[in-house]
């Protein structure tokens, strides 16, 4: 069954109770089920998994923690969703931000401080986006607040809050769930107001609730509903002739986009953890992806999950030897990366388990041939394709692009 989602085409969850679009929809309402179901199961964690699978999330992206290890057994134990491990917290923060930009929402869960702390750059960005998406954190027992107790895996400070107040400024809403009386409340409030603000919110939850049996944690959950953003057609119509008009009349028309312009739901190439998403997010499409040797370095990791998942994507590696952006922006040393041997690399994180086929290219007629053969004898496998080219094999654009960013961070101060 398909549900329209806005402008997404999203395929509902099989055995979850129903697919709930984003904030980009119209009305929707979390409905009931008919499942039976037991008291026993009626827990924290159970409840916050099918929350998540209500509202048309069916992967969530985890690394496991001391804190959150009894929280993903529950998510693990809810039908319908998947918890996709990942290498470390910051992929799985982007793994969620490319899920969220293919399905219209995506959750990913973490533990405290260490975990949090980490992840906190993918919430970052995904909040500068506008994308609806929950981070979840596996926090310290309910019974340590207030103690004075220093825990590990912490900034030493008998004080938790630390986590939460930086959150504070990339979320729209923060939770911090540590009894169980008001954990339904706290938890609906956040789902619902990343999806209405379209914007990441902050779930910490104690490490000691989830697997805890609670009346409001029922398999009938109070159904709530999401307003829909109206436009004025008639508004929107006028504004549109209106431009398009005055458009028609320039000779040369040039439209300046602001930065709230961003495609949202369109491709990202700085990540092989958003890649990760995309290709979970897909289910009958192939993920293509180009990415560049630094920002591969970062994130390489998570191209073994995306194996352990069997994803067939092609990845596209540009090896030009560096940071090339930053080169035509302020070249020094330290644009300089030592090279790999990238496929060699790939070979053994794939170590003979899955299907992975890799080849490394330096003409345009060898990647005509690696594309035919990955859209051909291979369009089964993970294809990694890296692409050797001359690290001043740029375009025009962005030579005059790197000397007007160059121009403007280098201007003098105003004179006081």
């Amino acid at each position: 069954m398909d549900t329209k989602i806005g402008s997404l085409d999203v395929v509902a969850v099989p055995n979850s109770d129903v697919c709930c679009p984003p904030p980009h929809g119209g009305l929707s309402a979390l409905q009931t089920s008919t499942v039976p179901f037991n008291f026993s199961e009626a827990t924290l964690g159970r409840h916050l998994a099918r929350r998540l699978v209500q509202i048309g999330i069916s992967d969530v992206f985890s690394v496991p923690g001391d804190f959150n290890l009894t929280l993903l057994d529950h998510l693990i134990a809810e039908p319908g969703l998947n918890l996709v491990g990942c290498c470390n917290e910051l992929n799985a923060g982007y793994a969620a931000d490319g899920y969220a930009r293919s399905r219209g929402v995506g959750a990913c869960v973490v533990t405290f401080t260490v975990g949090g702390l980490s992840v906190i750059n993918a919430i970052a960005g995904a909040y500068s986006e506008n994308l609806p998406l929950i981070c979840i954190v596996g926090g310290p027992n309910s019974n340590d607040y207030g103690t004075n107790r220093i825990l590990h895996h912490t900034i030493g400070l008998p004080d938790f809050s630390q986590e939460l107040r930086c959150f504070q400024t990339v979320t729209c809403y923060q939770a911090v769930v540590n009894n169980l009386e008001d954990a339904h409340e706290l938890i609906d409030t956040a789902i619902s107001t990343a999806l209405k603000e379209s914007k990441p919110v902050y779930i910490s939850i104690s490490c000691n609730l989830p697997a805890i049996p609670h009346p409001t944690f029922s398999r009938e959950p109070v159904p709530f509903s999401l307003s829909p953003k109206l436009s004025n057609l008639m508004g929107l119509e006028a504004a549109v002739d209106a431009a398009a008009e005055f458009l028609n009349k320039a000779v040369k028309p040039v439209m300046v986009a602001g930065p709230k312009m961003r495609m949202q739901y369109g491709s990202i190439g700085w990540s092989v953890g958003a890649t990760l998403g995309y290709a979970q997010a897909a289910t009958n499409k192939r993920v293509i992806a180009c990415i560049g040797d630094g920002s591969f370095q970062v994130t390489a990791q998570d191209v073994s999950t995306m194996l352990r998942c069997g994803q067939n994507t092609i990845i596209f590696l540009i090896n030009n030897g560096g940071y090339t952006i930053e080169v035509e922006i302020h070249d020094g040393p330290y644009n300089v990366i030592k090279n790999w041997n990238y496929t060699a690399l790939i070979d053994a994180i794939h170590n003979g388990e899955g299907k992975c086929w890799t080849s490394k290219v330096f003409c345009e007629e060898e990647l005509v041939e690696a594309i035919a053969t990955a859209t051909g004898a291979k369009k089964d496998c993970l294809c990694f394709i890296e692409v050797i080219v001359h690290k001043d094999d740029t375009s025009k654009e962005l030579l005059e692009w790197g000397s007007r960013v160059s121009a403007a961070n280098s201007r003098p101060p105003n004179p006081q």
